[in-house]
């Protein structure tokens, strides 16, 4: 039965994607029915790129799956979205004690908005904890940056750097 299948939503500015939210989404499919990767639109926050170029790189980067569904999301609390789309879980990583801190702090919001929702927590390999989109951001640009980009990035992220750069 459809309504009984185990929905989470997975969201992030993803700016840029990095491996690390590959292993996110790839942790959420085999955590859930069904997974719902969402960029939610802060329209306080400056973004490197636009909406539909990020949604280009979702959709080129993430695994091909009939569980799997790309959107976005603006002017709503991620709670809200969560129960538009069915979902009954939010999937977050943390990586550092600053991540849990605050995503803890949003657990606990969240949880006074929709107690229905459920906050699930995920702790990346040591390889991708200190990753992360600012960081990668941080290295384009000095001589040699690509060699260390490409490890960190899927490959339409690498190609969308190079050209920006």
């Amino acid at each position: 039965m459809e309504g009984s299948k185990k929905r989470a939503v997975y969201a992030g500015s993803f700016d840029p994607l990095t491996n690390g939210h590959l292993w996110m989404v790839e942790q959420g499919l085999t955590l859930f029915d069904h997974l719902t990767v969402a960029i939610g639109i802060n329209p306080d926050k400056e973004y490197t790129y636009g909406l539909e170029p990020r949604m280009d790189i979702l959709r080129n980067s993430l695994p091909k799956s009939d569980n799997l569904r790309i959107a976005h999301f603006a002017n709503r609390y991620l709670v809200d979205y969560a129960t538009e789309v069915g979902a009954s879980y939010i999937l977050r990583g943390i990586r550092s004690a600053q991540d849990y801190e605050f995503e803890r702090g949003m657990r606990h919001t969240n949880a006074q908005l929709n107690g229905a929702i459920t906050t699930i927590f995920l702790m990346p390999p040591l390889e991708l904890a200190e990753l992360s989109s600012s960081m990668v951001k941080g290295l384009v640009g000095p001589e040699g940056w690509e060699e260390h980009v490409i490890k960190m990035v899927p490959k339409p992220v690498f190609d969308a750097l190079r050209q920006t750069h």
